[in-house]
């Protein structure tokens, strides 16, 4: 305590350690004491988030008492004017348009990890819903960046291969805004908006299937997230998704089960199913007879549905008996004893 060069005999010393002797320091009165102690904390490393929360705990309470504790906090807040939505478009941004395969799949997993966090921490709904537009933002210039490859892919030329890779990327990179945009229950909006790609539904029947393929995969997405109710697009939405949607997903069925690690078949058709039969009644008669003409002609290389189809069928060949012998009156044997 009454040492001249105090920030010396510190070095080495663990942040715990520090953290007591400035607390005696404060209850003591050492001024000299104190300002070697937040000296120290400035320069070292602080390991780990309890280790964190301690320091500024400690910190934050010397503030209150008039204390200039600046350059310690200076850490953990900054007092930049730039918006999180600013910085976080930038993030975003670097990741959406990087060309290194492994260094973007590797801070797309990252980014996605910290957003969950602070999904489950988040208390402010401005601050959700910045991020949210953000995020909704990102998604159409990846769609804007996606429809203009497919017409540049379905015209005649030389060489597809450098814009057949860029596709992959675009649609890799929706697929990644998607999955976060459904984590934070705000996927309604890209589902209305994937509906209603008439011309890029058009285009993908153009190209070849090694081509085209990725973009199913943000079709499956969406059924999976509509049939696990992770969103929630009106009913009109959900039967143009299947009608824009559904047969360039099933053409695509047989590439997708072999060339895609991610693919599980097995989610992804009951996540079809569950989409087709919340529709009305007539709907799910159409489209699952529809698919059933896919199925007898490509089995395996087509969704199996058949759990859907047979609840509309029960709805449809069963239900009505059942509810008209439950809603049948009884006969009434009290007016036949009257009678006779």
């Amino acid at each position: 305590m009454y040492c001249k060069e105090l920030k010396q005999r510190l070095i080495k010393q663990s942040v715990s350690r520090v953290l007591r002797i400035l607390k005696v320091g404060e209850q003591l009165g050492f001024t000299s004491c104190i300002q070697s102690c937040l000296e120290y904390l400035e320069a070292v490393p602080w390991v780990g988030e309890e280790e964190e929360e301690r320091v500024v705990s400690s910190v934050l309470r010397l503030e209150s008492e008039g204390i200039r504790v600046r350059p310690v906090l200076k850490r953990v807040s900054s007092d930049i004017s730039k918006t999180p939505k600013d910085t976080l478009s930038h993030i975003l941004e670097l990741v959406l348009k990087s060309k290194e395969e492994k260094g973007r799949r590797e801070m797309k997993s990252v980014v996605l990890k910290l957003l969950r966090e602070s999904n489950s921490l988040r208390s402010s709904s401005d601050s959700s819903d910045l991020c949210n537009e953000t995020l909704v933002s990102s998604c159409r210039n990846s769609l804007d960046s996606l429809l203009s490859l497919f017409r540049q892919a379905a015209k005649p030329i030389d060489s597809r291969e450098p814009v057949v890779k860029m596709m992959a990327i675009e649609a890799d990179n929706l697929l990644w805004l998607l999955d976060i945009l459904a984590d934070r229950q705000a996927a309604d909006e890209f589902a209305i908006t994937w509906a209603n790609q008439q011309e890029l539904a058009s285009l993908h029947t153009r190209l070849p299937i090694v081509s085209r393929h990725h973009v199913s995969m943000i079709t499956a997405r969406l059924f999976v997230g509509i049939g696990r109710g992770e969103l929630l697009p009106s009913k009109d939405t959900r039967h143009l998704l299947l009608k824009t949607w559904l047969e360039p997903l099933i053409n695509d069925y047989s590439w997708l089960q072999h060339g895609c690690r991610s693919f599980d078949r097995k989610v992804v058709e009951e996540g079809i199913g569950r989409t087709i039969l919340t529709l009305p009644l007539e709907d799910q008669q159409s489209i699952l007879l529809s698919w059933l003409g896919s199925f007898l002609k490509s089995g395996d290389n087509c969704p199996n549905l058949q759990r859907a189809f047979e609840v509309w069928w029960r709805r449809t060949f069963i239900r009505p008996y059942v509810e008209s012998e439950v809603l049948q009156p009884p006969n009434n044997t009290m007016t036949t004893k009257v009678e006779e």
